[in-house]
């Protein structure tokens, strides 16, 4: 039923303002709609991705949203010049670590967190 309709990811945050700068100049993503000091749609690919004011934001202790890249040492080496901290989550069995990115049967991961904590990944296969 829904196979045939697109998807879209939605990020809480605390400060509307911070997250537009860091999603628009931080991940160079284009924002394609706003509702007020609610909400800002931006576009990542062929997919939107809404960011909306909460007071819950943060509080999610999973990874929100997952990026497919090309050349993850490309990107990571990019969003570090951009002051983008990488995350390291050496207790997870399975992975070897190189730096900043994780590697498991042919998958390379990074991850890092947006201003207000929400946990965000690149993923090259």
């Amino acid at each position: 039923m829904l196979n045939q309709h697109d998807a879209t990811a939605n990020v809480a945050v605390k400060d509307l303002a911070r997250a537009k700068t860091f999603y628009a100049q931080t991940l160079g993503l284009k924002q394609v709609d706003a509702e007020g000091d609610e909400l800002v749609v931006f576009k990542s690919g062929h997919s939107n991705l809404n960011i909306y004011r909460s007071e819950f934001a943060g509080t999610n202790q999973a990874t929100a949203v997952t990026w497919s890249v090309p050349d993850i040492e490309d990107t990571v080496k990019t969003l570090k010049g951009k002051g983008v901290k990488f995350e390291h989550y050496d207790d997870m069995p399975g992975l070897d670590r190189t730096g900043d990115i994780y590697e498991s049967h042919g998958m390379k991961v990074a991850w890092f967190k947006d201003p207000d904590g929400n946990i965000l990944n690149l993923v090259s296969r």
